[in-house]
C-alpha cells in the first residue's frame, strides 16, 4: 500500500494513516452505534425515506467506516455504497458486509459523474476536514447530487468553532484534527455550495459523549 496520496493535502495522509491504525479496535468498539441511538437513527430513517421518494439513484456513505452504518441503509431499502480514506476501514466494511459496496476515496474530490447521486450521507466524517477545504467537500457534494437529492450531515458541536489535535486513541499513536463547528457555520458553507437547508437538529451528549450532536439536512435544487 502506498504511503503517499499523489496532489492530496496533508490532513487526508494525516486522517488515513490515523485511521488505518485504529481502524480494528474502532470498528470493534463501534461495530454498531446508531443502533444505540434511536433519535440519531430516527434522522437516518427519515433521510432514506426522502431519498426512496426522489427516484433510484444510490446514497452515498461517505466516511463509512467499517459500514455499519452503510448497512442500516441497506436494510432500509435504499441502494447505497460506502466511500472512506482508509484502505484498512475499507477491508474491516467488506469482510462485515460482504453484499455491499465499499471502496477508498476522499470526499474531496469523489470519482463519480455529475449529478448521480440521490444522497449524500456524512455522519462525523467532516469533522476531519480543515475550514479551508470544506469549501470544496460541499462543492463535490452539490457536484454528485441529482437535482433534488439529499444531503445528511451528522457532527460535534458546541457553542463556537474550535479544534482538537490528538496523538493518541485506541492505544495507537496518531496525528488527527477534529473540527468542532456550530450549525450555523455549517449551513452557511452548505449554502454557499448551493444546497438548500431542509432542517437542523440538536442532540444533547448522551452519558458516553462529551458534546452535543448537531444533524443538518439540505437538498440540491430541481
Amino acid at each position: 500500500m502506498s504511503s503517499e496520496i499523489p496532489g492530496s493535502p496533508d490532513f487526508l495522509y494525516a486522517t488515513r494513516t490515523s485511521y488505518d491504525a485504529i481502524a480494528r479496535p474502532y470498528a470493534e468498539q463501534l461495530s454498531d452505534w446508531l443502533g444505540e441511538r434511536p433519535l440519531d437513527l430516527a434522522l437516518v430513517t427519515a433521510f432514506a425515506e426522502l431519498v426512496r421518494s426522489s427516484g433510484t439513484a444510490p446514497v452515498a456513505d461517505v466516511g463509512s467506516g467499517p459500514g455499519h452504518v452503510t448497512a442500516r441503509l441497506d436494510g432500509l431499502g435504499v441502494p447505497v455504497f460506502g466511500v472512506d480514506l482508509s484502505p484498512r476501514m475499507v477491508a474491516l466494511a467488506r469482510q462485515a458486509h460482504p453484499g455491499l459496496r465499499f471502496h477508498v476515496g476522499s470526499m474531496t474530490a469523489l470519482d463519480l459523474p455529475d449529478e448521480t447521486l440521490g444522497g449524500v450521507l456524512a455522519l462525523y466524517s467532516v469533522i476531519h476536514v480543515p475550514d479551508d477545504q470544506l469549501p470544496t467537500v460541499f462543492n463535490e457534494f452539490h457536484r454528485v447530487l441529482v437535482p433534488g437529492g439529499h444531503v445528511l450531515l451528522g457532527f460535534q458541536t458546541g457553542e463556537e468553532d474550535s479544534r482538537l489535535h490528538l496523538t493518541e486513541r485506541f492505544d495507537q499513536q496518531i496525528s488527527l484534527d477534529y473540527y468542532w463547528r456550530t450549525p450555523q457555520t455549517v449551513t452557511d458553507q452548505l449554502t454557499k455550495a448551493g444546497l438548500r437547508l431542509d432542517a437542523q437538529t440538536l442532540r444533547e451528549p448522551t452519558p458516553d459523549e462529551t458534546r452535543p450532536r448537531a444533524y443538518v439536512l439540505a437538498h440540491k435544487d430541481t
